[in-house]
């Protein structure tokens, strides 16, 4: 699945691209594409056309185009495998093309791809807190690259979790937009196991883990983000290559950038964990 940095990337790209530009029609070529627009593809379709798309934002793995005159916006999020595809109108249609949005202008359309099905759009309204925020998503926390994030508040709420640190990371109600890949790395930059339990973390260390999350996602931010395969690519079609910078993750039995120890995989919550068992060491289990 991609994470903030890909994401984001994807944001830059439809900013780039598409902002601006007023909607001459939208084609649901799949019904499961907008499941969560719950009126439907009529309504769906009509509240597009004629509508501009006001630039591109981005909370976590959340996108969305927010539509001038009213307050309501494109909510995207992409799943496995979804994609957001500018391309040329005369250009072949996609094998799993879900939605399709032309624009005024005749220039290049955008493109809802998503093999497995497991993305969605839907038009929603935007709730004004602060920042407008589409309301299904409310309850996302801001992510750490975003301004309104507060680091001494997310320290308080995670030593006050019954849990350990790595999942903690994944709760999106705590911190948004680090997934499995971005977690495992600024672990392993801090040398830390991601059992260690998250009331035993001090402030300290939680800042330079704050630190290292940012530093890794920025990172893979400026190239492009990380592309295991064909399913993540940004709006050009174009992968990522931060996967060869990667120091832990994917990296079983290879040795530690660090300290050459073969890096070791674990079971975690239905998918892998990797970690140097020399520089993340385990918690000892108390007595």
């Amino acid at each position: 699945m991609p994470e903030l940095p890909e994401v984001e990337v994807v944001r830059r790209g439809l900013a780039r691209w598409v902002g601006g530009r007023a909607v001459a029609q939208a084609e649901v070529l799949h019904p499961r594409a907008i499941r969560r627009h719950v009126s439907g593809a009529d309504d769906f379709v009509a509240r597009l056309k004629g509508r501009t798309l006001a630039g591109a934002e981005r909370r976590g793995k959340y996108l969305w185009l927010p539509l001038s005159g009213g307050d309501d916006a494109l909510l995207a999020h992409l799943g496995m495998s979804g994609q957001l595809l500018v391309v040329d109108p005369a250009s072949p249609l996609e094998r799993h093309l879900r939605v399709r949005l032309s624009f005024a202008d005749g220039g290049p359309e955008l493109r809802f791809v998503d093999q497995r099905t497991f993305g969605h759009l839907l038009v929603t309204d935007l709730v004004r807190n602060g920042r407008a925020v589409p309301s299904p998503i409310t309850h996302i926390a801001p992510d750490p690259l975003e301004e309104a994030f507060d680091d001494d508040e997310f320290a308080r709420r995670l030593r006050r979790r019954r849990t350990e640190i790595k999942r903690a990371l994944l709760d999106q109600s705590l911190i948004s937009g680090v997934g499995n890949i971005y977690a495992d790395e600024a672990l392993w930059r801090v040398r830390l196991h991601g059992a260690w339990p998250t009331s035993e973390l001090s402030r300290r260390v939680v800042g330079e883990l704050l630190t290292a999350v940012r530093e890794v996602m920025t990172e893979a931010l400026a190239q492009g983000g990380t592309s295991f395969d064909s399913l993540y690519v940004n709006v050009d079609g174009e992968s990522g290559y931060f996967e060869r910078s990667l120091a832990v993750y994917g990296r079983r039995d290879l040795p530690c950038l660090r300290c050459g120890t073969a890096v070791i995989r674990e079971a975690f919550m239905n998918r892998s964990s990797y970690s140097c068992p020399s520089c993340q060491p385990r918690p000892r289990v108390r007595s």
